[in-house]
């Protein structure tokens, strides 16, 4: 095989560590890019939160240590390898106009909450059980599940308790059980959804009106409410269809899942990016000025820089220093390109902020990434968990984005339009003749909207609206 040598000529994109970290952080939601700038606080000795009184007072300064750097000619050494010139223009400061460094974070101060399991043990633990009652009572918290009911038969229970507790009955089991049940929340270590309501009917003052009827409902026709079955409910309970719905009121006053009430899982809060407001007849879109802190480079470190000098503190000094500033450059970037395209959205979608939900156009990751000169890929990670603070409530960037349908005129109804048509359909229509998919699909024909039935089934089970049969009500 004989040897040559070969020219050849190409083009190929390469990922600085600069652009993967812009690009990172452009991907960051809100409180990830706090944790990513606290971070680098903690690693970069060049980085510091901006003291207000000092971004204000352009006072001249005689102090060497508290002296401006012009970074371009003294604190950037020309022999430094960069992947792009520093000729470029910096600002010393970051300014997002941040909260104060001496804001304390509530968030950590809050305690973890407290779950059912928890709520039951400490109620357990006050009251006056013997030592065989406890370890029944112990066994039956244990078997509760997070809606607040008994996972297993009481008499389970009572089989793993016989070889732990010498001659135990299962009525000594049920008694404790059913002292458990007076416990907090009301209904709690019920086995079934009617003796989950008949406990909470009993814990009820007897003054109650319908009480007593009500009891008997839940305990021995909850069949026949479940089937809507008026007659059977009056003849068996001996009341008009009148009474009947007093009675059937105080039912829905109950809790048929008195765990509900606690959990485990803590609240998750969504910090905004974004404010839309509506300025003059016209909307406007800034940033949030909390989502983070300003950051400048230390002035006091970067005036020890020399530029001859190729001692390993200097190095480490110009090392943090350039890592310094294309981290703000690239939180800079980051705040522009948010802006543009939240600005983007707000323009194309200001009928949805001035009409709501039925007045959203329809629109794709490729209309905005056209409109501003981006890749699709650049707009998409923008808008992953990201938010806007608008009159109408928070909304994150990804919601104005939505499939759509073709109308008769042969324009274009986006797909969150006719979940809100189909909303407002189901919330006027009678509760005794509910509309069926079939009959909502040719309402919204009749409007213009060229909609299917199974279209018509996939939206309504999107946002969790039960079939025309669940939602019949005949009380």
């Amino acid at each position: 095989m004989k040897q040559s040598l070969q020219l050849r000529l190409g083009q190929q994109l390469t990922m600085t560590p600069q652009l993967q970290q812009a690009i990172r952080l452009l991907q960051l939601s809100s409180l990830e890019l706090k944790q990513e700038i606290q971070d680098a606080l903690e690693t970069n000795f060049m980085l510091e939160l901006v003291d207000e009184e000092q971004v204000v007072d352009h006072s001249p300064q005689t102090n060497q240590e508290e002296r401006p750097v012009d970074a371009s000619k003294e604190a950037i050494p020309e022999d430094l390898p960069l992947d792009t010139g520093w000729e470029d223009v910096y600002d010393n400061v970051y300014s997002s106009l941040g909260p104060d460094e001496n804001d304390n974070d509530f968030l950590l101060q809050r305690s973890a909450p407290e779950n059912l399991h928890q709520h039951l043990a400490w109620q357990l633990e006050l009251a006056r059980f013997s030592e065989r009652d406890h370890i029944i009572a112990i066994a039956i918290v244990d078997a509760v599940d997070e809606e607040g009911y008994l996972t297993c038969p009481i008499e389970e229970i009572y089989d793993d308790l016989s070889p732990q507790i010498a001659d135990l009955d299962l009525d000594e089991v049920k008694a404790v059980l059913h002292r458990i049940q007076n416990f907090d929340p009301p209904g709690v270590a019920a086995t079934s959804l009617a003796e989950c309501l008949a406990i909470q009917l009993r814990q009820l003052p007897e003054e109650t009106p319908w009480r007593r009827q009500a009891l008997q409902l839940v305990t021995e026709h909850l069949n026949h409410l479940e089937n809507q079955d008026v007659p059977a409910l009056t003849r068996a309970l001996g009341v008009t269809e009148a009474e009947l719905e007093e009675i059937v009121a105080l039912i829905r006053t109950l809790h048929p899942r008195p765990g509900d009430a606690f959990g485990d899982k803590e609240t998750e809060y969504v910090i905004p990016d974004v404010f839309v407001f509506k300025r003059n007849g016209k909307w406007s879109v800034s940033l949030n000025p909390e989502v983070a802190p300003k950051l400048r480079i230390n002035p006091y470190y970067s005036s020890m820089i020399k530029r001859a000098d190729k001692g390993t503190d200097n190095v480490s000094l110009k090392t943090h220093l350039q890592e310094a500033r294309w981290f703000l450059r690239s939180l800079q970037s980051r705040s522009e390109t948010l802006l543009k395209v939240a600005r983007c959205i707000v323009e194309k979608q200001q009928a949805f902020f001035e009409h709501g939900e039925i007045a959203m156009r329809p629109m794709i990751l490729r209309d905005v990434a056209q409109e501003l000169g981006m890749h699709e890929s650049t707009v998409s990670r923008v808008t992953t968990n990201k938010y806007m603070h608008t009159p109408r409530g928070i909304y994150e960037f990804k919601y104005f984005f939505s499939s759509h349908v073709s109308t008769r005129q042969g324009g274009e109804c986006s797909a969150t339009a006719i979940k809100a048509l189909i909303r407002q359909l189901i919330d006027n229509e009678n509760p005794t003749k509910p509309l069926s998919d079939q009959k909502i699909a040719k309402l919204l024909q009749e409007k213009g909207i060229n909609v299917a039935r199974r279209t018509v089934a996939k939206y309504r089970e999107a946002m969790n609206i039960p079939s025309s049969s669940q939602r019949k009500r005949l009380l």
